[in-house]
């Protein structure tokens, strides 16, 4: 029987008909996600530590220097100058493993955290440290990502974060003495402030999630956008 009432030449050939789908690329998975993250930035690290080294030098001078007003953009650039291969590689493997302990918790609150402490620990050093010095290294991010790590569990009470906060007390308690200037040639107003930073991220997350809410994903009506 025919197909009244229909045109068989508007039927596609079934030997040459390919049908237009959406392309869809899946998501990457959340240990992907946080191993670009890290690896982008440690990375970057490394490039600028590279340029320096073949430049010998000239971009260490572009450090926290306290009390000076081209000292200033230091608070941005200070963590990814280093002074030496030593230097570059303790602070990566720090970097790496706190953040990573942090990304898995929340990636949102890791770039948060990351903001805070990069910032206190900067302008910190900036204010306070000494006006003679230059100030360069991750170590305020390291510090910072501790001090939250620390006393989350205090101001969060959880059994989790408390269990985490006293891991971490354990496996780095060692380096809080490194907050106090009793070593020559490192920069402990780094180590503090990133701590401190780390510390307020900690107090005021939630301030801090709902801001970040309000400024990135609201419309201006107080509804998210599309």
């Amino acid at each position: 029987m025919g197909d009244s009432g229909k045109d068989l030449g508007d039927r596609p050939n079934p030997l040459t008909y390919s049908p237009v789908l959406p392309v869809t690329t899946a998501p990457p998975s959340e240990f992907n996600l946080h191993a670009q993250i890290l690896l982008t930035f440690v990375g970057l690290i490394w490039v600028v530590w590279l340029a320096d080294e073949i430049s010998r030098g000239t971009l260490k001078k572009n450090g926290v220097r306290p009390q000076s007003e081209e000292g200033l953009s230091g608070i941005l650039f200070a963590p990814f100058l280093h002074d030496d291969f030593r230097h570059i590689a303790a602070n990566s493997i720090s970097l790496i493993a706190l953040g990573w302990i942090l990304l898995i918790r929340d990636v949102e609150d890791f770039f948060l955290i990351t903001a805070v402490v990069w910032l206190v620990s900067g302008l910190g050093t900036w204010i306070f440290g000494n006006s003679k010095s230059n100030h360069i290294g991750a170590s305020g991010i390291v510090f910072g990502y501790l001090g939250f790590l620390i006393s989350q569990g205090y101001f969060e009470r959880s059994v989790g974060t408390i269990a985490l906060s006293v891991l971490m007390l354990l496996i780095y308690g060692r380096m809080l003495w490194l907050v106090f200037p009793i070593r020559d040639k490192m920069s402990w107003e780094m180590h503090l402030f990133g701590f401190l930073g780390g510390v307020l991220a900690a107090r005021y997350l939630l301030v801090l999630r709902q801001w970040f809410e309000t400024v990135f994903f609201e419309d201006g009506t107080g509804n998210r956008g599309d």
